[in-house]
């Protein structure tokens, strides 16, 4: 997940501007627990400053990196503890212990390690998928809406996951996503520029 800055420029923009093929909107009123997350991602901007994907050791249940750092999973992880109490690093690794095998097995591990699984995007996608959030085809930007989770693969195949914001860019037709993309949590106009791998919305319950 090195050098991921520089990517933001030139074929970015161009992807971004190749995926507004409609007009522009005002974002869509996002559902209470939405609003939740979304304040809660936001809440990290100006906090998380660095971009950290050092391997830790940290507490069970409920432990975490210092605050002033981490990776574009923890930016999710953070917003689903502080917004809607829920431990994505508790219900990973319980659902890894119990299904192992259907996890991504990238990393060689004969087993769950909570100390990093939560923090991998692939897990996370597994896990949402796994728990009915996965939404599918998606068909320009209107279909994201505000506390949403994309999915993205950023050049070099590093996967990338950021939570849609409800802010809009500045020509309306894009909702801004807030992530950790080498630089600390930002807010920034990129959901088309990589390319989308997923499409999530959970709330934590089997009905959004």
């Amino acid at each position: 997940m090195i050098g991921r800055r520089g990517f933001l420029v030139g074929a970015g923009a161009v992807a971004a501007a190749c995926a507004r093929s409609w007009t522009a909107r005002a974002a869509p009123a996002p559902n209470d627990w939405a609003k939740k997350l979304v304040a809660a991602a936001e809440s990290q901007i100006g906090v998380t400053t660095i971009y950290d994907p050092s391997y830790t050791r940290i507490d069970y249940p409920g432990g975490d990196v210092p605050r002033d750092r981490g990776v574009c999973t923890d930016v999710i992880v953070r917003a689903y503890r502080d917004a809607l109490h829920l431990d994505l690093k508790v219900l990973v690794h319980e659902d890894m212990k119990r299904n192992f095998a259907t996890y991504p097995q990238s990393w060689g591990l004969p087993g769950p390690d909570p100390n990093i699984d939560h923090r991998r995007v692939p897990n996370l996608r597994n896990f949402f998928r796994r728990k009915g959030a996965d939404l599918g085809p998606w068909s320009g930007a209107r279909d994201f809406l505000a506390g949403d989770l994309v999915s993205q693969m950023l050049p070099g195949n590093l996967p990338h996951i950021a939570i849609v914001s409800d802010i809009m860019s500045e020509d309306g037709s894009t909702p801004l996503v807030i992530h950790n993309i080498e630089a600390g949590a930002r807010r920034e106009d990129t959901l088309f520029a990589f390319e989308v791998t997923g499409h999530y919305r959970f709330s934590g319950g089997s009905a959004y």
